[in-house]
């Protein structure tokens, strides 16, 4: 008697990773040798020697990418951007989400199949070594691997996934660093070792358990691919029109080009069939055209049965490059990427903020002058020492102990300067002052800033008005 606990099976899968009856189904995709293939391996693993190789380069004496999370200070090939360059940040990364858009409207998931971390280190990283231990029993789902081979499979994904997760570390905190605290115990450097283990965990569980779930369930690019595809974008196609009605070869029979050799569905890291048409779960890796391809081969049939192309393309049989979407959003990249320059060419070299005392806005003399207290932070942007000066371009008398302001590489400092201007200058409570600030370099800005002093410049103005108190703008 079943129970009411029973999943009865469906006719077909709902899912290429589940079986009818709602079981997991592990996929072993067969390696299909081609043209695609060695061009995705060339790809894939000048990627993986990008990856690993960027934080232990140097660029004006940084990593060409260092995410230093904790002093908030962000390097890309060079740049240096800090909290402040909100600005820049945010067109960086609309570029990145422009740029995605782009690519995917003219090329579909190429990103998935060829340049994709997950993709790339499954199949060109963890399954190669998978197959390595389980030899001729990889392809087979009833047999199952010795279990010292598989205990020895598992040893090397944990050495690479740690290998992997120091790499990742070093994005965030640079190679000598990181060098350095391997050189000693986890107990000195918590964070960090805290850091590593949940990230070869979570590698560990990617590359072992979820593996294309990943891709197929998790990932919301494949979803998003109703909108950022249209009927012109390149994505791997299948011929129906020369391939239908599919079946094996007979003299009798009137059938198209596939043989239902199913080598097709076997070699996708996805588990789908292609035949079936666009689906969410495709990458676009172009395993099936080799495997497609190799089977036109050996029956002297013209290659290309499953090609990359366009829906349009292969019910038609035209493909219209240009439309609105490759025009607007390549328009759009370049007002974003010019924004982006103008910004990074007026940044300079220095940070300069004007910091008011609110506790006293002023003080008035006897002889009639007002004096505020100018606090002036500026971080140095340059990876050099440098030594700044700072001046009053007015007629005015400026007294500080701070002066001039040294600091080193992207560090930051402060200089306290008082301020004293005549009281017939005061328009309103507010008179404005050029402050000039210079280093012993190329930097050389001069900044307005607005002084606070009693509402009214005579000398017979109301007492009322004369008490500092009023108040930062």
């Amino acid at each position: 008697m079943s129970s009411v606990y029973d999943i009865p099976e469906v006719e077909e899968r709902v899912l290429s990773t589940l079986n009818k009856d709602g079981s997991r189904r592990w996929l072993r995709p067969r390696l299909s040798p081609g043209k695609f293939l060695i061009w995705r391996r060339i790809i894939g693993y000048l990627l993986i020697i990008v990856f690993v190789a960027l934080p232990y380069l140097k660029i004006n004496g940084k990593p060409p990418i260092l995410l230093d999370i904790p002093n908030r200070e962000f390097t890309f090939f060079g740049a240096t951007f800090l909290p402040t360059d909100t600005l820049l940040l945010a067109l960086l990364i609309l570029s990145i989400f422009i740029s995605i858009f782009l690519i995917t409207a003219l090329l579909g998931r190429v990103w998935c199949g060829w340049g994709c971390p997950q993709t790339v280190y499954m199949e060109l990283v963890y399954r190669p070594i998978e197959r390595l231990f389980a030899g001729r029993s990889y392809h087979s789902a009833k047999t199952s691997i010795p279990p010292l081979r598989q205990a020895a499979k598992y040893l090397v994904f944990f050495i690479i996934s740690v290998f992997l997760a120091h790499t990742f570390l070093a994005y965030f905190v640079g190679a000598e660093t990181l060098l350095g605290w391997m050189q000693r115990s986890p107990i000195e450097y918590p964070t960090a070792f805290i850091v590593v283990a949940i990230t070869t965990i979570l590698m560990m569980l990617d590359f072992c358990l979820f593996r294309e779930q990943v891709c197929t369930l998790m990932c919301p690019y494949g979803r998003f691919q109703s909108v950022l595809l249209d009927r012109q974008s390149l994505i791997i196609s299948y011929d129906s029109k020369r391939g239908e009605p599919r079946g094996k070869k007979r003299k009798e029979e009137n059938l198209g080009d596939c043989v239902d050799c199913s080598l097709c569905v076997l070699t996708c890291p996805t588990g789908i069939d292609i035949r079936n048409g666009l689906q969410m779960e495709c990458v676009g890796c172009a395993q099936c055209i080799d495997a497609c391809n190799s089977i036109m081969r050996k029956l002297s049939k013209p290659l290309g049965l499953i090609r990359y192309s366009s829906q349009e393309a292969m019910e038609s049989g035209k493909r219209r490059f240009l439309r609105p979407r490759v025009v607007i959003y390549p328009v759009i990249l370049c007002v974003v990427l010019v924004l982006f320059g103008v910004v990074l060419v007026n940044t300079g070299t220095a940070d300069v903020s004007f910091l008011r005392n609110r506790a006293n806005p002023y003080t008035l003399s006897d002889d009639g002058n007002v004096t505020n207290l100018v606090l002036i932070s500026v971080r140095n942007r340059t990876t050099e020492s440098r030594s700044y000066d700072i001046s009053v371009v007015e007629d005015a008398k400026v007294s500080s102990v701070d002066l001039p302001l040294i600091l080193e590489s992207n560090q930051s400092g402060s200089a306290t300067l008082h301020v004293t201007i005549p009281r017939h200058r005061f328009s309103s409570g507010r008179a404005e002052i050029n402050v000039r600030i210079t280093d012993d370099d190329t930097f050389d800005k001069t900044y307005t800033h607005r002084m606070i002093g009693p509402l009214f410049g005579g000398a017979d103005s109301p007492s009322s008005e004369e008490s500092p108190g009023g108040s930062g703008s």
